[in-house]
């Protein structure tokens, strides 16, 4: 996959319209994480550098095509000038004659802040005359919001019809980082996948086990596979619905050569609370009355051992309940051994991602993706719209 990227677009004196993922937490019209913000800096530096002007759109929060104070951009925009060290100035609205008599005023290096595109149903419609009033403001669009590039919508895939499109870096880095887990990873490859249903996972299972060497399964997800293999699993979480397609995937492993490590050994309370007694089961049988919340020891030795001798590594979703301390071992030990891997390391997923912050190891590891839900659709080898609007 070979992206336009604004590496290769004249942007000097031109007004480029940038599409951003400034969908960040908010308490009390305060940013409390500014990640995204961060995240978004380097394309937006770039093109200012380059002597572009820039008017900058995103979405926040689900105002369902309704105009809602509530969801305005104006506390992003003061944490966004803040972070880039320079005035934001907030547009009145997303699109309008008065928006368009602003964008006329901007002086060059100036920056322009849309209000939320969510504010109108043709955004995520993807109206062809809500996406051509947008396109009306920029000579150049460029997209650097991975995290909703999985859906085609008007400010994320309507207006490259009407703009030459570019990727931002971010953008660039995550296809960089992805790609070549689905086409041509270095060997060996190990995907740890975990997470509380395996009707989430099981795409992402079924893409990745065409590429990998060995497949971890943890989390919930792991009680469903252990019970079509004929173990006990108490009260483990378990998916009716879905125990033809784990045994199907265990077949289809076992005749591709791909390696699948469950669980041998857990960690498991009595109920389902952050105060239960952790307790350790020395077995893969799970005793009646107890509920699987956690990879045991043996477990955690043996996916540690797997990413020691990888090249390349992906991990999407913690191996048990992380947000108990009881049982955030077997995500933390995880965690610590992508950090301390030597070859490639990639975490996508909004609950892996949390754990490697909470862990404060996101510098240790090659790529942190900033998008859950689309780093997910990738890995699922799904076309995400976003990004094929962006290709040579």
């Amino acid at each position: 996959m070979i992206l336009n990227t604004i590496r290769e677009c004249d942007c000097a004196g031109k007004k480029v319209l940038v599409r951003v993922d400034f969908n960040v937490p908010l308490k009390d019209g305060v940013v409390t994480d500014d990640t995204r913000i961060k995240a978004a800096l380097p394309t937006v530096k770039y093109l200012l550098d380059k002597g572009a002007t820039l008017i900058v759109m995103s979405h926040f929060g689900r105002p369902k095509g309704q105009k809602n104070p509530e969801f305005s951009m104006a506390p992003i925009a003061k944490k966004f000038s803040e972070e880039l060290g320079k005035p934001v100035i907030l547009a009145s609205d997303v699109i309008g004659d008065e928006v368009g008599a602003q964008v006329k005023a901007l002086k060059a290096g100036e920056v322009l802040l849309l209000e939320n595109v969510r504010f109108y149903a043709g955004e995520e419609k993807n109206d062809p005359d809500f996406a051509k009033a947008l396109a009306s403001f920029g000579d150049i669009y460029v997209n650097d919001a991975f995290g909703t590039a999985h859906r085609a919508h008007a400010s994320t895939e309507g207006v490259s019809h009407y703009l030459p499109s570019y990727a931002g870096f971010l953008i660039e880095k995550e296809v960089k980082f992805m790609g070549p887990l689905l086409e041509n990873p270095e060997k060996p490859f190990v995907a740890i996948i975990g997470g509380s249903k395996v009707s989430s996972k099981i795409s992402v299972l079924e893409s990745l086990v065409k590429t990998c060497d060995t497949i971890v399964i943890g989390g919930g997800m792991a009680y469903t596979f252990l019970e079509v293999q004929g173990h006990k699993i108490g009260k483990s979480l378990v998916e009716e619905e879905y125990k033809d397609t784990a045994r199907s995937f265990l077949a289809k492993a076992k005749e591709k050569g791909v390696s699948v490590i469950l669980p041998v050994d857990h960690l498991c309370g009595a109920e389902f609370s952050d105060t239960t007694p952790a307790v350790t089961i020395d077995s893969v049988e799970i005793p009646d009355g107890m509920i699987g919340m956690d990879i045991g020891p043996k477990t955690v030795a043996l996916v540690c051992a797997a990413v020691e001798k990888a090249k390349s590594v992906v991990w999407n979703g913690p191996m048990g309940v992380f947000e108990f301390d009881n049982f955030a071992n077997g995500t933390l030990t995880v965690a610590k051994a992508l950090a301390a891997c030597s070859g490639t390391t990639v975490v996508g997923g909004g609950d892996s991602v949390a754990a490697i912050n909470k862990f404060d190891l996101a510098d240790k590891i090659s790529h942190v993706s900033t998008g859950g839900g689309a780093s997910l659709e990738f890995l699922e080898g799904k076309v995400l719209p976003g990004i094929k609007a962006l290709e040579k």
